[in-house]
């Protein structure tokens, strides 16, 4: 059986490491979005639901869908709350991941990445073997979270500082990735194949 690799792609809200994950996705690299997937558990995962009625009451859920609004205002307050979601939430991510991962290996892929803005502070470090952080300046960052979320500066800088910090991320990652909008992204990405292939 191929001895497949994984990659772990992270980043800061956004610095576009999904963008650097569709051209990820473009060579043929499989990834997993530990976001779009954790939102989809979240709804559905019987283990998930329990823990947030327990933690955050009824109203938690409104329906089938999940209070968004009641999440996110929890979530960013305080560094504490985001750890006691994450802490119902993320063991069932992890395990979606390693079936995903058997899955991938079972069609002989090579390759495949994981996508998630807090990959060292949910301990999905341990799950990757290389990995690549996405990293653009503080400005740049508001601009576009601004522009796609409609939402104001304060709102993105207080959910940046909800997180570990781009130095840091960048100081444990095994590659970085510029993306200020000056740099060539293909050229980073090719410097990242050579590596990847060495």
């Amino acid at each position: 059986m191929i001895v497949m690799k994984k990659i772990g792609i992270t980043g800061g809200i956004g610095c576009g490491k999904s963008y650097v994950s569709r051209l990820l996705a473009e060579q043929g690299i499989p990834v997993f979005d530990c976001d779009s997937q954790a939102k989809e558990l979240t709804l559905h995962h019987p283990q998930i639901r329990k823990g947030l009625i327990e933690l955050l009451g009824e109203e938690v859920y409104q329906g089938d869908a999940l209070n968004k609004s009641l999440m996110i205002s929890y979530l960013f307050a305080s560094k504490v709350n985001a750890a006691r979601i994450n802490a119902i939430v993320h063991p069932c991510v992890r395990e979606a991941f390693r079936e995903w991962t058997s899955r991938c290996q079972a069609q002989g892929h090579a390759w495949v990445a994981m996508e998630s803005a807090i990959l060292y502070e949910s301990g999905f470090d341990d799950e990757v073997d290389f990995v690549v952080a996405v990293h653009a300046p503080l400005d740049v960052r508001c601009q576009r979270v601004v522009l796609r979320d409609g939402i104001s500066v304060d709102a993105v800088k207080k959910r940046i500082s909800a997180q570990m910090s781009d130095d840091e991320k960048c100081q444990k990652a095994d590659f970085v990735i510029e993306n200020d909008g000056k740099l060539s992204l293909s050229d980073q990405l090719a410097k990242l194949f050579l590596l990847l292939k060495s």
